[in-house]
């Protein structure tokens, strides 16, 4: 029998290609590894069996479900009360959002808060030449605040370092306009009112979303070598305004009394006025009346006045006249009437001092002779008996 025929059993080893062990057998066939990856991607992508295509379609589901409401919720965003959103879509400026709660697209839009309310503040300082060729220490606060949030972010690349920039240049170019003793004396308000036009009108072209609220002139020092007398130089600058104040509220306090005096000596003076023009009035009055008697009976008209002039006269002395030409005569002194009538003269003549110390001296209104006489004569009212 042939070593090749199917009855002999001796030779089933020998055939290299159809009797192989088991444990002979090599690595697997490359054609087998790539069908069994498909078969597990198939199943995954909607191939294999039903199960496993329904399994992955519910899954697929759940995830897409889940990522929506994931990107819904993380697209809401609040903006506070003091501040401005503004709102970026793929980079580019959008719009503007008030202060609340507001929602958007993510990965899509972009927000950013700016805090439109707050007052900032930049400070210039440093060593400057003034016009009077002096270096002069100088230091400048501004305070300000965003007034528009889009001006703000997109016009210059960074508006604050603008802004101290521009702060800077404009008080150089004040302090290189003005002389160190305006500076460090009576300049400072001027040259603050100076600084704050000059920034202003640096930014305006810039459009920088900002507003100006107040320049404060910090501080200005000379250079150490000089300090004390410049020091010296301003004490004596504030004594000058004290001494200027004090002398406005002593004018103040006396003006108005100088004021009520002077009205009330016109006002005296008004009186004295009227009442010598009435005197006057009723002098001519009396004499009118006087001249129809006194051209009927001249003689007596002038003995009476004589009279009554002497009697008005004398009624205030306490002095007792005796005619002794008639002597001989009873004479009667009622003396319980002259110190009476002594008594109330010195009164009446401590009033009129008094009076005279507070009113002018008026001159007086008639020309009675008061000068005192020893004799009556023959027109005595004495003696005739009055």
């Amino acid at each position: 029998m042939a070593w090749n025929e199917p009855g002999n059993q001796n030779g089933k080893n020998n055939d290299p290609w159809k009797q192989r062990n088991d444990k002979d057998q090599g690595p697997p066939d490359l054609d087998e590894i790539f069908k069994g990856l498909g078969d597990k991607f198939g199943g995954v992508f909607g191939g294999g069996n039903k199960r496993n295509t329904s399994f992955s379609g519910v899954g697929l589901t759940l995830l897409l479900i889940i990522g929506l409401i994931s990107w819904g919720i993380s697209g809401f965003y609040t903006i506070k009360e003091r501040e401005k959103g503004v709102v970026l879509r793929f980079g580019e400026f959008n719009t503007l959002v008030d202060a609340g709660l507001h929602w958007k697209p993510t990965f899509i839009d972009t927000v950013i808060s700016i805090d439109t309310e707050s007052v900032l503040d930049k400070m210039a300082k440093g060593d400057m030449l003034t016009q009077d060729e002096n270096v002069v220490h100088v230091a400048m606060e501004v305070q300000y605040k965003v007034l528009d949030a889009k001006a703000y972010k997109f016009n210059v690349t960074d508006a604050d370092n603008s802004l101290r920039e521009a702060i800077d240049s404009a008080l150089r170019y004040v302090i290189g306009h003005s002389t160190m003793d305006q500076i460090l004396t009576t300049g400072r308000e001027d040259i603050r009112q100076k600084t704050w036009k000059e920034l202003e009108s640096i930014i305006e072209p810039y459009q920088l979303g900002l507003q100006i609220l107040d320049v404060n002139f910090k501080d200005a020092r000379p250079p150490e070598p000089v300090k004390d007398a410049f020091d010296d130089a301003i004490a004596a600058q504030e004594d000058e305004e004290r001494f200027i104040r004090e002398a406005e509220a002593y004018q103040r306090e006396k003006e108005p009394k100088a004021r009520g005096r002077v009205k009330r000596i016109l006002e005296e003076a008004e009186a004295y006025k009227g009442r010598v023009i009435l005197e006057a009035q009723g002098e001519v009055a009396r004499f009118s009346k006087l001249l129809p008697e006194y051209t009927a009976a001249p003689e007596v008209t002038r003995q009476r006045l004589y009279l009554e002039t002497m009697e008005s006269v004398m009624s205030n002395s306490s002095k007792v006249l005796v005619d002794t030409k008639n002597g001989g005569n009873m004479m009667y002194l009622p003396l319980d009437k002259i110190i009476q009538r002594g008594n109330a003269t010195s009164n009446s003549q401590m009033l009129r001092h008094d009076s005279h110390t507070m009113q002018p001296q008026y001159a007086p209104t008639s020309g009675v002779n008061t000068k005192p006489t020893t004799s009556y004569g023959r027109g005595s009212s004495y003696r005739d008996g009055r």
